[in-house]
């Protein structure tokens, strides 16, 4: 793992640092989707997707001791919605009974052994219908960082 070290001596977060951070993911609403202030802070590996990819590009630069905030736009944040990404799935291919309820977020893994997840929009008796793109997706959401250290 590699920091570079600025001329006042803190390190600065390259790709493959190593580092201990604050951070939330603020909604359009702002609600928070996910807040690591009044917690334990985080301590993480960039590049290993313990964060997400474009969450980690923001902290690239930012130094120990460092706050910022940042506003993402869908298409730098978690994408835009694909209207191809909801799908009607037989109840039938399912290996379990579905007895979830609409908002459900639900794990798959599929013939090769990759795991994803989708979100539970509606079911019938025959089939259920899963939205598949990510949760956060075709939203602009405000990332706020404070690292704490770069090791």
């Amino acid at each position: 793992m590699q920091a570079s070290i600025d001329t006042a001596g803190a390190k600065s977060v390259l790709p493959d640092s190593y580092l201990t951070l604050r951070y939330r993911v603020v909604l359009p609403d702002g609600s928070e989707a996910v807040s690591t202030f009044g917690m334990n802070p985080a301590t993480l590996s960039l590049g290993a997707g313990q964060l997400a990819e474009t969450l980690e590009y923001c902290l690239i630069g930012m130094r120990a001791g460092e706050r910022q905030t940042f506003t993402l736009e869908p298409e730098a944040a978690f994408g835009l919605r694909n209207p191809e990404l909801v799908r009607r799935v037989s109840l039938a291919t399912l290996p379990r009974e579905l007895e979830e309820e609409a908002g459900s977020r639900i794990s798959f893994t599929d013939a090769s052994g990759a795991e994803f997840a989708g979100t539970l929009l509606e079911k019938n008796e025959e089939d259920a219908l899963f939205d598949f793109n990510h949760p956060l997706a075709g939203l602009t959401i405000v990332f706020e960082a404070e690292i704490l250290a770069v090791m």
